[in-house]
């Protein structure tokens, strides 16, 4: 009975769930946000800091946090981590020399304490560009089945069309309704 009276409630209240998104510099994290929020392409630069807004998605309420992904920005990327329930990385399909960075700031991410209880949503970007790499080879190559601590899925994407983006929520919505 109490269970059921929670996920009731849970239906009626606007609790916020904080999103980090992350990603190396350039691999559409802001285009991501905007598309989320107002169902468009918006032009970008690069982001130095961060963004952060309120997206609304099937009556649940994210706070999603766009961090700068520039290298010299990267060391601060743990001061968002605080009572983050979702991790969002981006990968840029088409950087195949960058990825063992992603790979080691995600590692090194979810070794992080207050990313203990966090699920990861990788989005591989740029699917629409000519030799991107699939899902299956991000995959392989980020090593993600090693991560066995953490709820992990990763969604092919193209952020200017948004191609990809709503299933990896649908990911995200279902993974709250487990918790």
């Amino acid at each position: 009975m109490g269970l059921l009276f929670t996920k009731i409630w849970n239906l009626f209240t606007n609790e916020e769930h904080k999103v980090i998104i992350v990603g190396l510099d350039n691999a559409g994290k802001t285009t991501i946000l905007y598309q989320f929020l107002m169902n468009e392409v918006v032009h970008t630069s690069p982001t130095i800091g961060s963004n952060v807004e309120e997206v609304v998605w099937k009556n649940i309420h994210f706070l999603m946090w766009d961090i700068g992904g520039q290298e010299s920005l990267r060391s601060s990327w743990n001061t968002y981590y605080t009572n983050a329930e979702f991790i969002i990385l981006v990968v840029d399909s088409t950087d195949r020399e960058r990825l063992t960075i992603t790979k080691e700031e995600l590692h090194k991410m979810l070794a992080h304490e207050d990313l203990k209880k966090s699920a990861v949503l990788i989005y591989a970007n740029k699917q629409d560009v000519k030799g991107a790499m699939s899902s299956a080879e991000i995959s392989r190559q980020l090593n993600l089945t090693s991560i066995k601590d953490h709820s992990w899925n990763i969604q092919a994407c193209c952020a200017l069309t948004g191609e990809g983006l709503y299933q990896g929520l649908e990911w995200i919505a279902n993974t709250l309704k487990k918790r």
